[in-house]
């Protein structure tokens, strides 16, 4: 009994050997996933607490958002456009006015 098994050890050495070997020598058994050629975005940074955009009401992460300081307030855009449009505002009170 002890012989079998001892056997069958040396043979599944074997195979592992071998299978180890041809993988290496043809390049690997799995066929490569082509790699997309458009740039990928960068990652964007998790956390931050969330603010409400002024102009659109778009809840948007302070870690990610646009900003702009208005009477010492802290104001959070969650586009340029928002913040552009916030500025170009004929009142401050009403950010919704602008074009």
């Amino acid at each position: 009994m002890i012989r079998i098994l001892l056997r069958f050890a040396v043979y599944f050495l074997l195979f592992l050997l071998l299978r180890s070997f041809l993988r290496n020598l043809f390049g690997g058994s799995r066929a490569q996933v082509p790699r997309s050629r458009t740039p990928q975005p960068p990652p964007v940074p998790a956390g931050g607490e969330l603010k409400k955009d002024p102009v659109c009401g778009t809840y948007v992460s302070t870690a990610t958002s646009f900003t702009k300081t208005v009477h010492g307030e802290v104001l959070y855009f969650c586009s340029k456009e928002c913040l552009d449009r916030y500025g170009k505002a004929k009142h401050y009170g009403d950010p919704k006015t602008g074009s």
